[in-house]
């Protein structure tokens, strides 16, 4: 059993005579020597402080003290009696050993058993006391116990691994969580009051324990009720130092200057007037959301949210255009060198009329359009075209990451658009102009752009510091998808479907949630018999559609590997993609029609509606094949929200209450622990989190008063990039 050790840890003492805090090593506390350390790593735990929050994921409940003759089969229960033989046995047919114990509770006796654990005869003696804490069972009229956890009655440990709530921690090879239970019980006794973050007053305020009783009840509590108190304060005091981060954050945006740029009202009408479409009343809300931010003399913190295909590269380009108008440059920044040259396209027809000189900068290719040949792109040295940046020359530049670089600067740059890249701090953006020619050093305008349908309490907790506007319609005369639970008993008929309209000219992507068969294949896995992308492209290839084209593409393809087969399934070379998630935000083909899925209930609601947007771009009918691995009542439960939603929004929101948060931001992201990060689905403690942390900040805006929140705000503010 995972809480069994190789020597009484009770009898170990811990630590030192000098004093410790919580930024102390690990190393200096006694008996944790270089091995441990190694292993402590592995779990992230460096500090005194990372052990004492290692918290536990769930509980065991010995506290239920017992003895033999009133306990209860198939129940929790911890027994005290003395061992009257203990001997270790081998079974060479299983090739294990077995510990059996005889143990003696007044008249009642009782066997207890263990496996492959020799050495407790190191530990466990003979006319010895001793409590045991597991599940009573009746084997061959015996009272049983099958690997209990087991503590000397007599030792300074008793207490800690049985009769109580037994917390169980996150654990590695070699760190078992009785190890843990016992290293954190005498931190726990030797710090006996950790520094508050939290102000005294908000404490009080919202009535919440200590951190000392927080630390206490979460590791050892008394009853359930103890730990619904702990995890709330613990939840309460992450959640309210990411909201006092995003708000010292958007304070600090404020008292930067930035360029004021009037609203040209004629050249916008004439521009939306000279568009093939009209705009939906959410893109011209959201346009005049920006344009009224970018009249203001500091600068606009937007984050521009909408489903794929909603149109949010025609408001960044109104904002673009009256950015231009005013005489100053703009930069659009993407993730790869195919949307770079998608957005270059797109941009350049949506502005083809507005006499706006466009420049292309990625790793490999540097185009340039000018306003006076109206229709050709140019392929110029790269040298020429950073020359035409910094002369002013090219009003828009977009590209990867290529232009954060030394050699790139601007001339009066103004505006900062990022596609799906929500974080770009004052520190980049300052960089960014720090080579501007002109000699007032001005932050750009900010707007980011995401595909990713993000929940109201997420959107409050993380993006904070950034205002939302929302794209809520998609443009009209685009068909809804046609999207299907599949049974494999009807695959055939699907695969059949698939090739009538690859025969018509179409294209299809086919996704699946791991890269390789071989990954996590052992007995047992959850992944074992999960698709895979290599295996599923030769099996589609040589056994389903051997006349087609199939491409592959994954997470660990090179980047221009992966560029080239995106390039080449947008130019109709290849007929069906297979690939993993990579797919999720990236290129627009919408020559695609058709989507299939595979363990689709291994991916969240948010992305599954992600996928399907990569089809229906077109005036085609499209379609969505959803083919689940198990049909349990929960993953039916999830594919009928997504057959009967094509709201990004709403999905996004069952999917955080089902799933959590770190879905949406990933387990490690931002540093949370795991209940902060289910708490962030929590509006009511999000919501007065943030009113505790406006609270501090009207009363102390540089935070001089709490130093160790400042100094836990600048830790943060390094996590979350928002330097």
């Amino acid at each position: 059993m995972r809480d069994c050790g190789s020597l009484d840890i009770g009898s170990i003492p811990i630590g030192s005579t000098k004093k410790m805090n919580l930024k102390t090593p690990v190393e200096n506390i006694q008996y944790i020597g270089t091995v441990y350390q190694k292993r402590l790593a592995k779990l992230k735990i460096h500090t005194v402080e990372d052990l004492l929050t290692h918290l536990p994921t769930k509980y065991e409940d010995f506290s239920v003290v017992a003895n033999l003759c009133s306990a209860e089969k198939g129940q929790n229960t911890t027994i005290r009696a003395k061992v009257i033989k203990i001997e270790n046995k081998r079974i060479f047919k299983k090739k294990m050993v077995l510990t059996e114990a005889v143990v003696q509770d007044g008249e009642a006796k009782a066997k207890v058993i263990w496996f492959n654990q020799p050495y407790l005869l190191n530990s466990v003696k003979e006319d010895e006391e001793f409590f045991f804490s597991g599940k009573i069972d009746i084997r061959n009229k015996w009272l049983t116990l099958t690997n209990p956890v087991v503590e000397k009655a007599f030792s300074k440990s008793a207490g800690t691994h049985t009769g109580r709530m037994i917390p169980i921690y996150p654990e590695t090879r070699g760190v078992t969580s009785k190890w843990i239970r016992f290293v954190i019980k005498n931190l726990l006794e030797r710090i006996e009051n950790p520094p508050e973050i939290l102000p005294e007053e908000i404490i009080k305020e919202q009535k919440l324990l200590t951190k000392a009783e927080a630390l206490k009840k979460i590791h050892f509590p008394d009853n359930i009720d103890d730990t619904k108190e702990a995890r709330r304060r613990i939840a309460f005091e992450q959640i309210y130092l990411i909201q006092t981060t995003l708000l010292e954050e958007k304070i600090r945006i404020s008292r930067e200057n930035a360029v004021s740029i009037p609203i040209n009202v004629d050249i916008l009408k004439r521009l939306v007037g000279q568009l093939p479409f009209k705009l939906t009343d959410s893109q011209r809300k959201t346009s005049w959301q920006i344009l009224k931010d970018m009249e203001k003399k500091y600068p606009m913190n937007r984050l521009l949210e909408g489903d794929v295909g909603s149109g949010k590269t025609v408001v960044a380009a109104i904002a673009i255009a009256n950015t231009t108008r005013a005489k100053f440059q703009s930069a659009l920044m993407v993730p790869t060198e195919v949307l770079a040259k998608q957005h270059f396209k797109e941009v350049f027809n949506l502005l083809k009329s507005s006499n706006i000189n466009i420049g292309l900068l990625t790793g490999k290719e540097d185009k340039f359009y000018s306003k006076k040949l109206k229709s050709d792109f140019i392929e110029i040295s790269r040298k020429k075209l950073l020359e035409k940046v910094v002369s002013g020359d090219i009003d828009l530049l977009i590209g990867t990451h290529a232009l954060i670089q030394d050699k790139v600067k601007f001339n009066n740059l103004a505006l900062v658009i990022l596609d799906e890249q929500h974080r770009f701090g004052v520190k980049q953006r300052a960089k960014l102009v720090s080579r501007n020619k002109a000699t007032d050093i001005r932050i750009p305008h900010l707007l980011s752009m995401t595909a990713t349908p993000i929940p109201r309490t997420l959107a409050l907790s993380i993006y904070g510091d950034l205002d939302l506007s929302l794209i809520t319609q998609l443009p009209k005369g685009r068909k809804k998808i046609s999207t299907k639970m599949v049974f494999e008993k009807d695959r055939v008929e699907v695969y059949s479907f698939v090739k009538k309209q690859v025969q018509k000219g179409k294209q299809v992507f086919v996704i699946c949630p791991r890269i390789d068969p071989d990954e996590d294949k052992e007995e047992g896995s959850r992944w074992a018999n999960v698709k895979a992308v290599k295996e599923e492209h030769e099996r589609l290839q040589k056994e389903i559609f051997p006349k087609f084209n199939i491409g592959i593409i994954h997470g660990k393809m090179g980047i221009k590997d992966k560029e080239r087969t995106m390039r080449d399934f947008k130019n109709k070379k290849i007929d069906i993609l297979v690939s993993t998630s990579v797919i999720e935000v990236g290129i627009d083909v919408p020559n695609a029609t058709v989507m299939i899925i595979e363990g689709a209930e291994r991916f969240g609601l948010a992305q599954l509606h992600q996928f399907r947007g990569r089809v229906g771009r077109s005036k085609s009918q499209s379609y969505c094949f959803l083919f689940p691995e198990s049909f349990s009542p929960k993953t039916k439960s999830r594919m009928t929200a997504l057959l009967s939603s094509a709201d990004g929004f709403s999905l996004a929101e069952q999917d955080l209450k089902l799933r959590g948060a770190g879905d949406f931001l990933g387990k490690r992201q931002w540093g949370l622990t795991d209940i902060a990060m289910d708490s962030l689905a929590n509006i009511k403690l999000v919501q007065l989190a943030r009113e505790s942390a406006i609270k501090t900040i009207e009363k102390d805006v540089s935070l001089r008063r709490h130093p160790l929140l400042k100094s836990k705000v600048n830790e943060l503010r390094k996590v979350m990039h928002l330097e």
